[in-house]
């Protein structure tokens, strides 16, 4: 018996050392070998302490302040990677050698070669995100001696990647290095090793502004890897260049139940503190923790309508398009509520941070008579990224009851510039420059930059607007005879009664108006994209948006227990999708930068209910002064955000 415990002994141990070899073969893959006449380097690994096989969940402690790091002491232990990589003197001389590590977002970048000119990197590469040591001011590390021996040397180092790689001025508040303002892209990340001797770094052979990324050459960025697999780099004596087989997998996943913040520009402390709860308020701990914060509306006082008197629960009382006609005709003006939309009075009482199930909950407040409201209601996360795919995994209110009536509501997931000041513009526009403002009119200025960018899905009950023949519909207004009804009970045009039950899923690129793009064009046009051709629209050329539409089953998207939406932003095309599952999302909107300018600035996510003035949506069966105020809560729920 006792012998039979030792072999069982036995063999559980060396199924322990196979498993410990097989994790630690895991972690990372050694590059294979380079070599020149003085040296051999092989091994390469820029992570023995993190599988390269795992996805990298960015770390949302700290974050709000010093941006994203990765990794953290809390995804290491000691919150860098380790790098390793053997080297042989191949000279019988021993020596020192010169070694620096870079590192570059693969996913969002701007292809480093110049195609028409092979010398020249490409206009856009210097945007891309990459780094290197987080002391801008280092240059390349010397190694121990290394003698001539004939054997490899292992060499240790370590990198980890931060906000504002190259410590770039701009994004500086003072003396603070404001890394947030520039964090880290999601996606893959590719390093790049590279090995040289001191005399190529003394000699000038490497320059300045390769050895030290935050440095221009006259007055521009290089991406160093331009310089090392494309440009003079390429064919540098005794220099070597190995880039890892394995990528860093980086994504995001702000936590819906980690709590609400309530921005100081919108609440006094004071003020927040008589509605904080646990989970949404202003203290330092949410301050913290929180990914989402409460969306506050801007309302335009122009857009003040004149609603009818009505509360209904339009959803649940068989609201009908009768009952709209009647309603929309026989009030007096007198009778009629002269208001605008409307923002939360108080914080915290229309969205709640669920924390034990990880999601948000968000309603438009019932209106009463004498407190009559049509209240918008939203969230927008706290962390700013540039491009990547953002999926909203949620159930927004369904927007048709079962006679296909409209209760006046948009469901919108969108994303939003961070800051429109210096440090977050989008780059230069050539042609004529961008539309100053957001809201300005034909008359409006033209400027070379603006920090103003948005892309939205909205989703609400209107018409397409290309081909340009089904724009405007044409209604019948009938007459205002009570007794007759077929005179005021007019039916919708037969085009506008085909999608009935449907709603309309609008994608919208908010360019403002930049003429850059070769393809830019007001109007209607069409573009490809794997087989489906899609219509967008711009009504002029000082229009400061492009919009494509699809009508969509409400029942679908919002009867459903949750649907998915995704905006997958690229640096030179924009893809809407939606689906049932994160596995079964199909395409309904498609840009790309032939037609319009894709933003390359800091954006946050928004998630919201509202109540458009229809008079933005030109074509509108219904208008939202006709809609009745809502005569219960409307709910919506945030169960999943990721950006990847």
């Amino acid at each position: 018996m006792m012998k039979s415990r030792n072999i069982l002994f036995i063999l559980f141990s060396c199924w322990l050392a196979s498993l410990a070899v097989f994790t630690a073969c895991k972690r990372g893959t050694k590059t294979s070998e380079v070599k020149t006449e003085n040296f051999i380097v092989r091994d390469f690994n820029p992570a023995t302490n993190w599988d390269l096989k795992q996805v990298l969940n960015l770390d949302y402690e700290g974050a709000i302040q010093n941006g994203f790091i990765i990794p953290t002491v809390r995804q290491t232990g000691d919150g860098f990677f380790d790098v390793e990589f053997a080297i042989k003197n191949m000279a019988t001389a021993p020596q020192k050698f010169a070694y620096k590590i870079y590192y570059q977002n693969e996913s969002y970048k701007f292809p480093e070669l110049d195609p028409l000119d092979t010398t020249r990197q490409s206009v856009n590469a210097w945007e891309n995100f990459y780094g290197s040591w987080e002391d801008t001011l280092s240059g390349f590390r010397e190694t121990e001696t290394i003698a001539g021996d004939n054997a490899f040397h292992k060499v240790t180092s370590q990198v980890r990647i931060v906000g504002n790689p190259r410590n770039e001025k701009l994004y500086f508040n003072g003396p603070w290095n404001d890394r947030w303002k520039r964090n880290p892209r999601v996606g893959e990340y590719s390093f790049m090793l590279v090995v040289t001797t001191p005399s190529n770094l003394s000699r000038k052979l490497i320059p300045d502004f390769i050895q030290y990324i935050n440095r221009r050459d006259k007055g521009e960025f290089i991406n160093p890897y331009f310089f090392f697999l494309y440009g003079l780099g390429k064919r540098l004596p005794n220099t070597l260049v190995s880039v890892s087989s394995s990528r860093l997998k980086v994504m995001a996943s702000p936590d819906p139940g980690a709590g609400i913040y309530i921005h100081p520009v919108h609440f006094k402390k004071e003020f927040v503190d008589k509605y904080a709860t646990a989970c949404c308020g202003q203290d330092d701990k949410l301050f913290q923790k929180a990914a989402f914060g409460q969306f506050i509306h801007f309302i335009d006082a122009s857009t003040k309508l004149k609603n009818i008197p009505v509360i209904e629960d339009v959803l649940g009382d068989n609201y009908s398009k009768m009952d709209y006609n009647w309603n929309s005709r026989f009030y007096r003006k007198e009778e009629l509520i002269a208001s605008t939309s409307l923002t939360a009075p108080e914080p915290c009482q229309t969205v709640v941070s669920d924390a034990v199930n990880h999601k948000i909950t968000m309603f438009n407040p019932k209106a009463e008579f004498g407190k009559w409201q049509k209240q918008n209601v939203g969230v927008i996360t706290r962390h700013p990224f540039t491009y990547g795919r953002w999926t909203v995994k949620c159930k927004l209110t369904e927007l048709l009851n079962k006679n296909n009536m409209w209760n006046g509501l948009t469901n919108a997931v969108w994303l939003i510039t961070q800051d429109q000041a210096e440090w977050n513009f989008r780059r230069e526009c050539k042609k004529g420059g961008y539309m100053a403002n957001y809201y300005g009119g034909q008359q409006d200025v033209r400027i070379k930059q603006v920090g103003y960018s948005e892309i939205d899905f909205e989703i609400l009950k209107t018409v397409p607007y290309c081909p340009q023949w089904l724009m405007p519909p044409a209604y019948n207004n009938g007459l205002d005879r009570q007794y007759d009804v077929p005179a005021w009970n007019v039916p919708f045009p037969e085009e506008v009664l085909a999608d009935d039950d449907k709603i309309t899923v609008s994608c919208t690129n908010w360019d403002m108006a930049c003429w850059d793009p070769s393809k830019f064009k007001d109007g209607c046009q069409t573009i490809d994209y794997q087989g489906q051709t899609f219509w967008a629209h711009r009504w002029d050329k000082n229009y400061r948006a492009i919009t494509e539409k699809t009508p969509e089953p409400d029942d679908e998207l919002f009867a459903s227990p949750y649907y998915y939406f995704q905006i997958d932003w690229r640096p030179t095309e924009i893809i809407w999708r939606i689906g049932p599952s994160k596995d079964k999302l199909r395409v309904v909107g498609y840009v790309n930068s032939s037609m319009t300018c894709i933003p390359n600035n800091s954006m946050l996510l928004i998630v919201t209910q509202e109540f458009h003035n229809t008079r933005w949506w030109v074509g509108s069966q219904y208008m939202q002064e006709n809609i009745p105020f809502p005569g219960k809560d409307i709910v919506g729920e945030i169960y999943e955000v990721t950006i990847e």
